[in-house]
């Protein structure tokens, strides 16, 4: 960072934990800004950095799956996607702004984890595309996002007991109508598709 970005840095005055359990961190802030004065109450929040898989089968079509997301109340198309465990490599059994950041071993661990548990699906092609803030305004969680080419359907699903989606496989065209018709509602899932597109075609 440049000696020039100092002079729009926050400062951390103050920091209450409002919630911190194994799901999230929730955190309310006082910032003193670059003039001097302060801002608050802030609110950000950690949890689970995740990976994100751009699947496709040997035909060419798209892993994806349907699921509900409580956020907006609603059933949506999506690529599969899971947290990365933190509970191994910490020495608390909450969550921390520190331990939720994964190593790129970790994220990929994850990714083929959650291809197969979530789909059934392997792949022996994986690409990583990017890992990114997921939400760099609010959060210090990463999505860390890959491509799995030539997936082989090998096994049925394994799903957490609050997991319960079906898989679709979608040709693209398939899948660009269900972007543009507002079906695939996760942001960073369509960027998913256009780097897919960018480094993978």
């Amino acid at each position: 960072m440049s000696t020039k970005d100092d002079c729009l840095r926050w400062k951390l005055k103050d920091e209450q934990h409002v919630i911190q359990d194994e799901w999230i961190d929730f955190r309310k802030n006082i910032y003193e800004l670059p003039n001097s004065e302060e801002i608050g109450p802030v609110y950000n929040f950690s949890k689970h950095s995740f990976s994100l898989i751009v699947a496709t089968d040997e035909n060419g079509k798209f892993i994806c799956v349907r699921q509900y997301r409580h956020g907006i109340d609603e059933i949506c198309t999506e690529f599969p996607a899971g947290g990365i465990e933190y509970k191994e490599k910490s020495d608390v059994p909450y969550i921390t702004k520190e331990n939720i950041i994964a190593t790129e071993d970790d994220a990929f661990a994850a990714a083929k984890r959650e291809l197969i548990e979530e789909t059934g699906y392997t792949s022996d092609e994986w690409t990583h595309l990017l890992t990114l803030p997921s939400n760099a305004t609010i959060s210090n969680s990463n999505v860390h996002i890959y491509a799995a080419a030539n997936c082989k359907h090998v096994a049925s699903q394994e799903l957490d007991d609050s997991e319960f989606l079906d898989v679709l496989l979608l040709d693209e065209k398939e899948l660009m109508r269900r972007i543009n018709g507002g079906d695939f509602k996760q942001a960073l899932h369509v960027l998913a598709y256009y780097l897919y597109k960018e480094r993978c075609n």
